[in-house]
């Protein structure tokens, strides 16, 4: 059960966001990751993220602990690709290694790229980033978890490519405006290959779930993550919630002007690239006419 108790996160002030996303785009955070590249997969929805923000700082604002089991200090990453491991807030009491702990909630690692309990391999993870909120419900791949293994995937900021650009796509990285960490709605599952002994560790996988585009994401794409304010996570989270309706309507657009984006360097398509310059602004290169989709862009 969840925390009853809806807490804000006070220890990461607007001032504090803001100077976290100022001092990685000045790469003066940690050395950039070189460990656990994923291939270049498809780009979905939503499928790059940016994490950077210390795990134990993510703790305090989410007033959660740390789960035993995860690395307390990974290495940052402004590239995190599909089947990658990312940080996720659950409700103690649903996580599966400890049933009868005290409510609270925990952040733990999961891999990116949700795989159902009853899959007979991890094949199909990669497509499985995301869940679309209006088939949740529906869909078996996600049906069980929605109902009873909800959480926040935790990101600094994520990237999205412009639809519809007549020369390529050029991506765009969208933050929230205060700075402060986004807490996408998401899934949980946990999976054993089933060719392995009984004896094998779980795999800990999660999926994020996407809404139609808000006035945040015009101009650059129809579909948006689902990102929750800090009043409804612990319905979210709450295990013991099934109210499948009141959870959908969670599911929505983000109140215009939460998020901010920019244009950013096309390095960010390929997931080796790795570094706090991926999130820096970039300038659009006019064309020789002055127009088309290299001309300048206005960002909303």
């Amino acid at each position: 059960m969840g925390t009853g108790v809806a807490s804000m996160p006070d220890p990461i002030s607007e001032a504090d966001g803001r100077e976290m996303l100022s001092a990685s785009l000045a790469g003066t955070g940690r050395a950039p990751t070189t460990l656990g590249r994923s291939p270049d997969t498809l780009l979905a929805m939503c499928g790059r993220i940016a994490l950077y923000t210390p795990p134990a700082r993510l703790a305090r604002f989410f007033s959660a602990t740390l789960s035993a089991s995860m690395d307390p200090e990974p290495a940052p990453s402004w590239n995190v690709g599909p089947t990658r491991d990312v940080l996720g807030v659950i409700d103690a009491a649903a996580a599966y290694h400890a049933p009868d702990t005290a409510a609270g909630r925990v952040i733990d690692q999961f891999r990116w790229g949700l795989i159902p309990s009853w899959a007979k391999d991890a094949a199909g993870a990669s497509r499985l980033i995301n869940a679309r909120a209006e088939t949740v419900g529906q869909r078996s791949s996600f049906r069980a978890a929605f109902e009873q293994r909800r959480l926040l995937v935790v990101a600094d900021g994520f990237y999205e490519w412009r639809k519809g650009a007549a020369k390529g796509r050029p991506p765009y990285y969208f933050h929230r405006a205060d700075g402060r960490p986004l807490a996408f709605a998401g899934l949980w599952e946990v999976w054993r290959d089933p060719r392995r002994p009984e004896d094998s560790p779980w795999l800990r996988t999660c999926t994020i779930i996407t809404t139609r585009g808000g006035p945040d994401m015009a101009g650059i794409h129809d579909r948006m993550p689902v990102v929750l304010e800090p009043d409804v996570w612990d319905v979210w989270l709450d295990p013991d919630d099934h109210d499948l309706a009141a959870l959908s309507g969670l599911l929505a657009p983000t109140v215009p002007g939460t998020l901010a984006h920019h244009r950013v360097d096309t390095r960010v398509g390929n997931v080796r690239n790795d570094d706090p310059g991926l999130i820096a602004p970039v300038a659009a290169q006019p064309t020789l006419a002055g127009l088309g989709d290299d001309a300048p862009v206005v960002d909303r």
